[in-house]
């Protein structure tokens, strides 16, 4: 049933992505690289196609060019078919202003809505790393006869107040009873007291539901002209919204240790920590799942190469290695380097996420360290090796990570 409906994308990247700083210094969150090769977006729109759903607009707003300029040369359907993945800025349709929160975003971009004319419209964030069929959301969705269906992961009852924690009864497990925004005194599930149901910032709306309630919440004084804080919650009072259980979900080529995987990467520490989960020995994300793929494009780029350098043989071990990277008589350890990283001889990484070009000078030391685009770190040079060193320099220290950002002087 829900095969024939027809569906329109709509991919929230407008947020600025203050805690990611240095990384949105100039760059908007969802542009922010990676996993070496991608862009956080390029997971979000990957699991929108790979749903089947190729009709696909993407809000932007602060520093979006890199973001439009990926989107416009990676994200490439065929016009033949009428299937497209647009980046559509703050247009100020509506007035002298830009977007006031993302359920504003939808409500100042309706012309793209009354323009398609879809039956459904399945809403997602642009920067979290993850594997989900959409397709099975609105399956669900269609048959619940709800007007809005959120998607939610199980999260710890203990960390219940990180999230917005939606509530369900016992008798009716897939229906929103009450959408609670970050409670200290959260319930456990039906099913399993010691957890609670986060929101995952994905929705499947019923068109016609989501231009009235975008167009009521416009004109409600005290709205935050949120989805999650002031357009979910409306539809929970009107007792129109139901819950999908992400646990639920089945993506072909997922294995039992990365079935569930979620992560919101909007700290420094969750967005290393994520790639942590990349290189680990027995991946907690799994890249190399090819019956569901995460799309990208990366340039023309060779092999990478691992080789002697002064003598010395070059030690790498749980990391991942882009194209074009060469590391010549170093040691590469639980690291992400990208596109065009040079690591000279008897040079040590350890720990850290190296973006494209960056330059590790000979004998030099990395450890524990995020370095933005084209840091050069000069021979012999040590970052994350003394943390007062290196605030005193004026990296960024938090999480005990160091944090260079892009073309950042040593």
């Amino acid at each position: 049933m829900s095969a024939r409906k027809k569906v329109l994308a709509i991919v929230l990247a407008g947020g600025e992505g203050k805690r990611l700083m240095p990384l949105t210094a100039d760059r908007a969150k969802p542009a922010v690289p990676f996993g070496g090769i991608y862009r956080l977006i390029d997971f979000a729109l990957s699991n929108v196609v790979n749903s089947g759903y190729l009709k696909v607009v993407v809000l932007t707003q602060y520093k979006s060019h890199s973001l439009d300029r990926h989107i416009s040369q990676t994200w490439r359907m065929s016009t033949m078919l009428g299937n497209y993945v647009t980046p559509v800025p703050a247009q100020q349709r509506l007035g002298k202003r830009w977007y006031l929160g993302s359920a504003d975003a939808i409500f100042q971009s309706l012309n793209l809505i009354k323009d398609e004319k879809p039956d459904i419209v399945v809403v997602v964030g642009a920067d979290h790393v993850y594997r989900m069929d959409f397709s099975q959301m609105v399956a669900q969705h269609v048959e619940s006869g709800a007007a809005c269906t959120v998607a939610a992961i199980r999260q710890p009852l203990a960390e219940a107040d990180q999230f917005g924690v939606i509530d369900v009864p016992a008798d009716d497990p897939r229906r929103i009873r009450e959408f609670l925004e970050k409670p200290t005194d959260a319930v456990g599930l039906p099913d399993s007291p010691d957890e609670v149901l986060a929101s995952m910032g994905n929705y499947v709306f019923d068109a016609d539901a989501l231009v009235e309630a975008v167009t009521r919440d416009a004109t409600t004084d005290g709205s935050k002209h949120d989805m999650g804080g002031d357009i979910v919650p409306a539809f929970v009072r009107r007792d129109q919204a139901a819950v999908y259980d992400y646990r639920d979900n089945v993506v072909p080529g997922s294995i039992e240790r990365d079935k569930d995987y979620w992560r919101d990467v909007g700290t420094l520490g969750s967005y290393y920590a994520a790639h942590m989960d990349v290189v680990s020995p027995l991946p907690i994300f799994n890249l190399y799942n090819f019956d569901w793929p995460i799309y990208t494009s990366y340039g023309p780029q060779p092999p990478a190469k691992v080789g002697a350098g002064d003598g010395a043989p070059a030690t790498v071990d749980d990391a991942v290695l882009s194209p074009g990277v060469v590391v010549s008589g170093a040691t590469v350890l639980r690291s992400v380097l990208s596109p065009s990283v040079r690591v000279a001889p008897g040079a040590t990484v350890e720990g850290a996420v190296l973006m494209n070009g960056v330059r590790i000078g000979a004998g030099a030391v990395v450890r524990n360290a995020i370095l933005d685009k084209n840091v050069v770190v000069p021979d012999g040079a040590e970052i994350g090796v003394d943390l007062d060193a290196d605030r005193a320099r004026g990296f960024v220290v938090e999480d005990g990570l160091t944090v260079l950002g892009k073309d950042q002087q040593f």
